[in-house]
């Protein structure tokens, strides 16, 4: 007769083994994801510069930006180095009595809904659902999350202010250049 000691071992072993069998299948999975996902972003990069070049909109004017570095944050002059954008579109840090008409289009949408929605109280925030229902885009978590990378950068740049996390109402009430 088998010992209870013996038997649980054996069928430790098992599990052990089962678990390793699993995680490298993840690993491997893992692995693959990673190189989708860096594939897919090249191909949201490259579609992102066809469409800067096929749009001959032009840029708002050159104004002394915030550098985004990943150990800080700096003030520069303006000039060709100047990288405070995203996709190409330079995103101003707001002066006291800048207008929002400075800030390339997709940004200004974002002003508008938030001037729609939060309306005269300026105590009122909105959401980053609200914002993408207010630019029409559907309510997908991928559409969601980039009206919230906006939001977010506006509020870096001064143009809005996140009182709760998640929810985006004026820089200094409504005299945030609205």
């Amino acid at each position: 007769m088998a010992s209870v000691v013996g038997l649980l071992e054996e069928r430790e072993l098992a599990a052990r083994e089962r678990v390793e069998v699993l995680r490298a299948e993840a690993d491997r999975v893992l692995a693959r994801l990673a190189e989708a996902e860096t594939g897919w972003q090249e191909w949201v990069i490259a579609r992102q510069r066809v469409g800067e070049v096929l749009s001959a909109t032009p840029t708002a004017p050159r104004e002394p930006a915030l550098v985004e570095t990943p150990d800080d944050v700096q003030e520069q002059e303006p000039g060709p180095a100047v990288a405070a954008s995203v996709g190409g579109r330079v995103v101003p840090v707001r002066q006291p009595g800048s207008d929002p008409q400075i800030l390339p289009e997709g940004y200004r949408e974002i002003m508008r809904v938030v001037t729609e929605q939060v309306g005269p109280d300026v105590r009122s925030a909105t959401g980053c659902q609200e914002i993408a229902a207010g630019l029409g885009l559907e309510p997908t978590p991928a559409r969601v999350e980039a009206a919230r990378h906006r939001a977010k950068r506006l509020v870096t740049r001064g143009w809005l202010a996140e009182p709760v996390p998640g929810r985006f109402t004026f820089s200094g009430g409504r005299g945030a250049g609205s």
